[in-house]
């Protein structure tokens, strides 16, 4: 869908955490062709790259970097337990804010009944 970068940067620190948990290690081209083939093709792969970093820094992944017979070494990367519970931590706020805009949607729709009397 068009136009999803802006309200997805928020949240694709959490998307690429679950793409690797998912995958239990994965490195960084592989995580933008997941992205790409659930339907988030605006994502490019520099923008998963600089993600990549920001979540190495936070300490929620752990790297190794490995031979590729494709090409130069590639780097793994791996959900730890600080990793675990930010994703938790991500999976709550996202439900709280699905929670809150359903509330919001709901009002529109009952002012729209309203109006209509």
């Amino acid at each position: 869908m068009k136009g999803m970068t802006e309200l997805l940067k928020g949240s694709l620190e959490g998307i690429v955490l679950q793409i690797i948990k998912n995958k239990q290690e994965t490195y960084g081209y592989e995580i933008t062709n997941e992205l790409v083939a659930t339907g988030f093709s605006e994502i490019v792969e520099g923008t998963v790259y600089t993600v990549l970093l920001r979540l190495e820094k936070k300490g929620v992944v752990t790297t190794e970097k490995r031979k590729s017979e494709l090409g130069p070494a590639r780097k793994f990367y791996q959900l730890n337990n600080k990793g675990d519970r930010y994703l938790e931590e991500f999976w709550e706020k996202w439900r709280f804010l699905v929670s809150q805009l359903a509330k919001v949607k709901a009002n529109e729709a009952s002012e729209e009944r309203r109006d209509e009397k």
